[in-house]
């Protein structure tokens, strides 16, 4: 009796284990910018607001698509090229699908950018499970979103439908929760966005202009009230002139600790 009870310690030891190793932590790369290359605890790569070629801030060393390495989905907050950025091109390298705007995937769609299936139309509190234990969700994003594209015929920038803004909740399969912003404003249902996700690390971006600047960044964070916050959007261009050290300040005193990365560092939760 007592080397059975042993035995099957032993082999429940052996699963919780297995179980363990099947699922390490997650891993978050920042390429600058709102680029992000997320690897969940079950390996699966998802690649956020990928604006990676053309990105100034982005190291050289990974300005290749090739050495991403497999992804799995992609995700874009709204049309901007310094969003969309690289999506198109990395969806056709591993027929990953661009979840992003119903707008902008419909248009990405009827232009022939895309194939419908490799952009699928999903809208604000839509929620798309795409891995077990993954749960991705869109909310309210307050900003603009035109498309922007050559016309094939003459040649010129053309500016078409890009949909609404959006942010993304994403739960790994761990429970983990992370909110990118995607580009915003301020508003005031971020704190019901706080208070109903509950997210555990916060994307925020804080280079004001186009987005919200370090003291807006600092109110919007405190509303949100996540463990972490990781301050993006800056830096890449004149207009954006919020930095770390500004958003920093204006948060004081906070036990929400905050993440303090360079372009090309990776983190892992």
């Amino acid at each position: 009796m007592i080397g059975r009870l042993i035995a099957f310690i032993f082999m429940s030891c052996l699963l919780l284990a297995g179980n363990a190793n099947a699922q390490g932590k997650a891993e978050l790369q920042w390429f600058a910018q709102s680029a992000f290359r997320l690897t969940t605890n079950g390996g699966k790569v998802i690649m956020i607001d990928p604006w990676i070629m053309e990105n100034p801030k982005t190291p050289v060393e990974l300005k290749d698509l090739d050495k991403l390495g497999k992804v799995d989905l992609i995700l874009v907050t709204h049309a901007h090229r310094d969003h969309l950025g690289d999506a198109v091109a990395i969806a056709k390298k591993n027929n990953a699908p661009v979840w992003g705007p119903a707008g902008m995937n419909q248009t990405l769609t009827a232009l022939g950018v895309l194939p419908a299936e490799l952009a699928p139309r999903m809208n604000k509190s839509g929620r798309i499970e795409p891995f077990p234990g993954v749960k991705i969700t869109q909310v309210h994003a307050e900003h603009s979103s035109e498309l922007l594209l050559k016309d094939p015929v003459t040649g010129k920038d053309t500016t078409y439908v890009g949909g609404e803004p959006v942010g993304y909740i994403i739960q790994l399969e761990n429970g983990f929760k992370i909110y990118d912003m995607g580009d915003t404003g301020l508003f005031g249902d971020m704190k019901m966005i706080g208070e109903y996700y509950k997210p555990d690390l916060l994307l925020i971006p804080i280079g004001g202009h186009f987005v919200m600047d370090p003291k807006d960044a600092a109110f919007a964070t405190k509303l949100v009230n996540p463990k972490m916050a990781f301050p993006m959007h800056y830096g890449t261009n004149p207009y954006l002139t919020g930095t770390p050290a500004e958003y920093k300040a204006a948060m004081g005193q906070t036990p929400i600790q905050i993440v303090d990365m360079n372009p090309g560092d990776k983190k892992t939760f």
